[in-house]
């Protein structure tokens, strides 16, 4: 089906990728991420990268603008193929730069990175705003980790942790022109929820959402402001949560005829989690059916060693990179 006339804004027809070169378990982003798991395969970066060619690979045939880094090999960087926690890229021209919790991740900000997304996909950088130095004082904001942005009606949800402060969410907002909306989460056995991004993802027209995790007190605010944008919102379980479903993205894409297609990407575990989500307490089609017919194309890659060690999925490994306005 087509998008809607406000697809152009929310969703972006580039994205930079990080080809992770050590790839692994990473011990000082354990505490808060429950998703990642402690594996000791002897291959685990090599089947990394194999996932994270595959993933690439298959964007770009579906007609995204797809722009992939080499990570550097020193320092040692086990979550560099994770950028959109640290950079974000903004239709206005602003590129940000986030504070992160964990040391061995800071090194994963390199202005080589985002040179390589100004050259091959034609950002034209009017604004750098460095938030990095909050580090210093304990006050987190993971990149669109940490933020869900519903760019048409200009929100931006965030579920607040050690890796997402509240004051700092409210001083992005600011900055970048959005209406915060702040709220807790928690996953199986009570465990706050680490990133936004693993219980909330928004397209143009729809909207997957673990509404269960939100404590009461911001439930229904999140549900309600979701409702008035217009969109499906398809709500999912903590189970469906824990395995990806809502860590998913829809992008823009061209076509051979000039003609513009919605394309959502998610992990294969994220599908299966979705299929099996059925259509919940309300009935009718289940949350697989009604979320695909919101957009034209899928695009699904087998991601499990990036999943499991990493505790991270598709979106997670996506820096949206919009066309800048002229």
């Amino acid at each position: 089906m087509a998008q809607s006339a406000d697809a152009g804004v929310q969703s972006a027809h580039g994205v930079l990728l990080v080809r992770p070169v050590h790839f692994g378990y990473n011990s000082e982003t354990a505490a808060s991420n429950r998703f990642q798991h402690l594996a000791q395969w002897p291959d685990t970066a090599a089947r990394a990268r194999s996932e994270f060619d595959a993933l690439a690979a298959a964007l770009a045939a579906a007609g995204v603008d797809v722009c992939v880094v080499e990570d550097s090999s020193e320092p040692v960087k086990p979550d560099a193929v994770f950028p959109n926690n640290w950079v974000s890229f903004h239709r206005d021209g602003t590129i940000v730069l986030y504070p992160m919790q964990a040391p061995n991740r800071r090194a994963e900000r390199r202005i080589d990175v985002i040179e390589a997304v100004e050259r091959r996909l034609q950002f034209q950088r009017r604004r750098l705003l460095d938030l990095s130095g909050n580090e210093q004082h304990g006050r987190m904001l993971e990149g669109t980790g940490s933020l869900v942005l519903d760019h048409v009606h200009k929100i931006a949800y965030a579920c607040c942790s050690v890796r997402t402060e509240a004051s700092l969410v409210r001083e992005w907002s600011q900055r970048l022109g959005y209406d915060p909306l702040l709220f807790d989460a928690r996953g199986a056995g009570g465990v706050a929820i680490y990133h936004t991004n693993v219980m909330l993802s928004i397209g143009s027209r729809w909207a997957v959402v673990c509404s269960e995790a939100i404590d009461m007190a911001g439930r229904q605010r999140v549900l309600q402001r979701l409702a008035a944008s217009g969109r499906d919102i398809i709500e999912i379980p903590v189970s469906a949560m824990a395995a990806f479903a809502c860590n998913i993205l829809e992008l823009r894409a061209r076509t051979a005829s000039g003609d513009q297609q919605s394309v959502l990407a998610l992990s294969e575990q994220a599908r299966s989690a979705l299929q099996d989500a059925g259509a919940g307490a309300h009935g009718g089609a289940g949350a697989w059916e009604r979320l695909v017919a919101h957009v034209d194309r899928v695009v699904v890659a087998a991601i499990p060693t990036i999943e499991r060690v990493g505790g991270g999925s598709v979106r997670c490994m996506l820096a949206e990179v919009p066309t800048a306005l002229a």
